[in-house]
């Protein structure tokens, strides 16, 4: 069997989304595989990070970006690391991989809108919404942009009629995502429609049962309603 061939069963585990059955099969391939090693290392990558299982994933992730794989691949690997170090709370590390992307052109909406999130976590919400609008010029689906935009829009209180339509457009696109319900909902707290703000903060608490701004905003909704 030809070393590609090795592999098929862990490339369709994961194209179906089973992502613990195909982390399962790549961990469990023997040493002597003549599977190649850093396709390993890429799908293993990949499973850890669906798996949220990110100090796993950025060891495999980290190997494919160093091994002088093929661009693409690497490329999209050192996206996810990026992606990962934000979620993690390592912005200097994320802004670092996104600017090393910017380097090579790879400027995708969802490189851009990456970006736009570090920017926020940084508090430059100039740079921020620079991005996000980079982001949908370069894709106007793109449900992190849309949703990220409006959000920030809402939070300065800058162009509320265009902060609600965004967001009606990401939760139109991914209606059980809670971090867009959430942010429907702050869109319509802040435009004084409070009721509206209730209904979209609450499916979105019933999503992310332990989510803490969820929660924070729906407090901030009954006080300033006066329940």
């Amino acid at each position: 069997m030809q070393g590609n061939d090795v592999l098929l069963e862990g490339r369709r585990l994961y194209s179906k989304k089973d992502y613990a059955k195909a982390l399962a099969f790549f961990l469990a391939l023997p040493s002597d595989s003549e599977a190649d090693k850093v396709e390993v290392a890429y799908y293993l990558g990949l499973c850890y990070t669906k798996l949220e299982k990110y100090d796993d994933a950025l060891l495999f992730l980290e190997q494919v970006v160093t091994s002088g794989a093929q661009l693409e691949r690497s490329l999209q690997c050192r996206f996810l690391l990026a992606v990962i170090y934000a979620i993690t709370g390592r912005k200097r590390l994320a802004d670092f991989e996104l600017n090393k992307l910017l380097d090579t052109g790879y400027m995708t909406a969802s490189v851009y809108a990456a970006i736009a999130f570090v920017a926020w976590e940084q508090k430059d919400t100039e740079r921020c919404i620079n991005f996000y609008e980079k982001s949908l010029q370069k894709d106007p689906d793109n449900v992190s942009s849309l949703n990220g935009l409006g959000y920030i829009l809402a939070c300065q209180e800058k162009d509320l009629t265009r902060a609600l339509s965004l967001c009606k457009q990401a939760v139109k696109t991914s209606p059980k995502s809670a971090a867009c319900l959430d942010s429907l909902g702050w869109v319509y707290y802040k435009l004084g429609l409070y009721d509206d703000a209730m209904q979209y903060l609450h499916q979105a608490e019933e999503i992310a049962t332990d989510n803490v701004e969820i929660a924070n905003h729906i407090k901030s909704v009954m006080l300033k309603a006066g329940r």
